[in-house]
């Protein structure tokens, strides 16, 4: 069994102390906790917590996020499988649960609340009252994750409260999703029960939700981030904060996690325990986690840095098992069997076109905007040749589609977005929140037609094409994961973004954006496979304006 001792600098976090201390762990427990005048160095503190991830996102598995996880001192996640569950429904969830049990690290699933996400899309499967019930039956799962509804919550839509019902009865936290929402809508949404939310991009809507009992979960992602904006509230909420990365590439894992938002906020000049109890006290708290706080009897997951400035994770312990030590994880590889949902047929370039008879027309077109989920709804003229409209790469509005992955021989559905810059050639992936159809941008058909094609031949994946190279990284698991380790995705991820920028994109993470131009519950303007969708009516709209 894991006993040994350990003497170092005990960062006391609650009493907001620090102290060389003794450190005794018998069985995966901390026995002991003794102050010492022995000279002592480095610093014993809490592992850190992630407080809202979709695993799915890194493109890597449970057991292998773990694996790459630990290095940064990250000891549990309070993930929410929303991802897999739309694609494969609670089968998915299940594959989550068990994959994440193979390794030494501490996953807390939640209850997918929207499978899909609204009834303005296709996805792979439906979660209703009735199936979150079971999952929150299940001793598996901790909370309900994130009602996306809002607007079902806000005008009591039965099946949504159905589903926060079952939350309450099973004893379990809900965690919100509200992006945008204010003053009396905030208080509406808190006081049926949602408990958290992730979704804040300025501080007054954060203000308004902490005003309504709703504790903020900062985030910082691969394409949403919102740390230097809320940041801030350390200086008056600090018992009411979070951090997470709610959506993290492979390529970001493999450099840091949440440690990067604690080494952050305190060279801001923040307070070391506020900072420190956000992502290491307060998810055990909120979430009621069997995780250890490094108090006498809890479990054994902590961490042991150079100090409380650089934060250099020398060594992760998660049950008194020694995780990773000096930047190389100790979790063991294991082999990973695939589950998918995947039906999609072969398209041709026509299936790409775009009619219009008009001269001239006014279109609508998303306006992306990097390192944010939202989006503008921007009118423009489209540009016309041969009676369609294309791409217009000299005022950088691409093409882009969406494809229904699930049912053979579907429609195309195209819009256009500005500031992707591609200047020829076309990205395409299976990665399209929420439902995880084909989702595609470029500026010839042919190009966009044989990216498509690509994720098509390996039922899911990512893809690029520059006239006839054509690459693509396969993701057998849902068409959302590989089943490789997280360095080689990582590698593999970074080919094709070096790729997808050669091509000119000026984003700083051109697939991860693409995978949210189709997340209809966040305004303004989205793609659904059965058409455009304008997030701030919640209703379906036309390309072409009049």
């Amino acid at each position: 069994m894991h006993n040994f001792t350990i003497k170092a600098n005990y960062v006391n976090i609650p009493e907001r102390s620090i102290y060389p201390a003794i450190v005794i762990i018998q069985d995966g427990i901390i026995t002991s906790v003794e102050k010492t005048d022995d000279t002592v160095a480095g610093y014993i503190l809490p592992g850190f917590i992630d407080a809202h991830v979709h695993i799915e996102s890194s493109m890597l598995v449970p057991s292998a996020f773990a694996k790459t996880a630990v290095v940064h001192g990250t000891v549990a996640t309070v993930s929410d499988p929303h991802e897999i569950a739309n694609v494969c429904g609670i089968p998915g969830v299940q594959y989550m649960i068990d994959d994440s049990k193979k390794v030494p690290f501490k996953f807390f699933f939640g209850a997918p609340s929207c499978v899909p996400a609204t009834g303005f899309e296709t996805a792979g499967a439906t979660i209703d009252s009735k199936g979150i019930e079971e999952l929150l039956n299940n001793p598996d799962i901790w909370y309900l994750a994130e009602m996306m509804n809002f607007p079902g919550v806000l005008y009591a839509d039965k099946e949504v409260m159905a589903k926060i019902a079952a939350a309450k009865k099973a004893g379990k936290p809900v965690d919100g999703h509200a992006p945008g929402l204010r003053d009396d809508d905030a208080l509406k949404y808190a006081a049926a029960g949602i408990t958290t939310d992730h979704e804040c991009f300025a501080i007054e809507e954060a203000q308004d939700k902490l005003l309504a009992g709703m504790k903020i979960i900062i985030r910082e992602g691969s394409a949403a981030r919102n740390f230097e904006e809320l940041v801030p509230l350390f200086k008056t909420h600090p018992e009411k904060l979070m951090f997470c990365s709610d959506d993290k590439h492979p390529d970001e894992l493999v450099l840091s996690h949440i440690n990067a938002l604690v080494k952050r906020a305190i060279a801001a000049g923040y307070d070391t325990f506020d900072v420190l109890r956000a992502a290491c006290i307060n998810p055990v708290l909120h979430y009621g986690l069997p995780v250890g706080t490094l108090k006498k009897g809890d479990a054994a997951d902590f961490i042991l840095v150079d100090n409380l400035t650089d934060l250099n994770v020398n060594a992760t312990y998660i049950n008194g098992q020694k995780v990773a030590e000096h930047g190389t994880s100790l979790i063991e590889a294991v082999p990973v069997n695939p589950i998918n949902n995947f039906h999609a047929e072969h398209k041709q370039p026509e299936n790409f076109v775009i009619p219009c008879n008009v001269d001239n027309p006014d279109i609508r077109v998303i306006q992306a905007l990097d390192g944010q989920l939202i989006t503008n709804l921007l009118i423009t003229k489209g540009k016309v040749e041969n009676d369609r409209l294309v791409s217009d790469t000299e005022n950088d509005i691409l093409k882009m589609v969406v494809i229904n992955r699930y049912t053979p021989d579907t429609d195309v559905a195209t819009a256009f977005i500005k500031n992707f810059g591609l200047k020829h050639g076309a990205l395409a992936s299976t990665v399209g929140h929420d439902c995880h159809n084909i989702i595609a941008v470029g500026v010839e058909d042919e190009s966009i037609c044989k990216a498509v094609n690509a994720l098509i031949d390996c039922k899911g994946g990512i893809s690029v094409v520059n006239g006839n190279n054509i690459k693509c990284m396969p993701l057998p698991i849902a068409g959302l994961m590989s089943d490789k380790d997280g360095a080689s995705v990582a590698l593999e991820y970074s080919e094709l973004d070096k790729e997808a920028k050669a091509l000119g994109s000026k984003l700083r993470a051109p697939y991860m954006t693409l995978s949210f131009m189709a997340l209809l519950v966040i305004p303004s303007l989205k793609l659904s496979d059965k058409g455009l969708f304008d997030g701030s009516k919640f209703e379906f709209t036309s390309t072409v304006v009049g």
